[in-house]
């Protein structure tokens, strides 16, 4: 008998806006950097254009109403968003721009599954507003993280960063700009990495890899 085909792996993203790096993923995948495919896309916005790119390139997407709460999933609401990922059993759950805080109960539902993308070089300047901050700090650069989901926020295993040069003038949407660019190459190479089993949790080291295809790296 022929070999069984090998699975695709397996990709569920959670967005909250237009889903730039969603889409980073999805021209990844077609271009074949990895042999991989989006299973489904959650928004907790119905407005969201992540939802329309979805609708117009044939990938499985809902809008789950998150509750009364602002920063994060209510109860029940919590609840239904880890039945409909159980349900496509992803290999990997990616928070591509989710805008909300995920709690034990999510986390521990796909331990050591969900990673995120986020706009600093952590540990420095975890949550929001980070660009801004690292102008007002005076910093010299800043960048992108991708990292391990854990009960901190913005504080699990970091996986892999880019650094960009912060510039004399510069203004919060130009350094958020050119971070961004960075985030699309290093979310999808992170991706290809744990869909190469090249990504094990236990045994990934605490210090993260540098992205070595940076345009600004220094």
């Amino acid at each position: 008998m022929p070999p069984a085909p090998k699975r695709k792996f397996r990709i569920a993203v959670l967005v909250s806006g237009r889903g730039s790096n969603l889409q980073a993923i999805h021209r990844a995948i077609q271009k074949k950097l990895f042999d991989g495919e989006i299973v489904l896309v959650v928004c907790d916005r119905p407005d969201a254009g992540a939802l329309e790119f979805c609708r117009k390139n044939r990938i499985p997407a809902k809008y789950i109403a998150p509750g009364e709460f602002k920063t994060k999933l209510e109860g029940p609401a919590e609840e239904t968003y880890i039945a409909e990922l159980r349900a496509v059993r992803p290999d990997l759950i990616v928070l591509a721009g989710f805008m909300r805080v995920v709690k034990p109960l999510f986390i521990r539902a796909f331990e050591n599954r969900i990673i995120n993308i986020h706009p600093s070089l952590l540990p420095k300047y975890p949550g929001l507003h980070t660009h801004a901050r690292a102008i007002e700090a005076g910093d010299k650069e800043t960048g992108c993280t991708v990292h391990f989901v854990n009960e901190v926020i913005d504080g699990g295993k970091r996986i892999m960063q880019a650094r960009v040069p912060i510039s004399p003038g510069d203004t919060e949407d130009a350094l958020s700009a050119r971070v961004l660019k960075e985030e699309h190459q290093v979310l999808p190479s992170v991706i290809k990495m744990f869909a190469e089993g090249k990504i094990d949790y236990a045994n990934w080291p605490n210090e993260p890899v540098v992205w070595s295809g940076a345009t600004h790296r220094t």
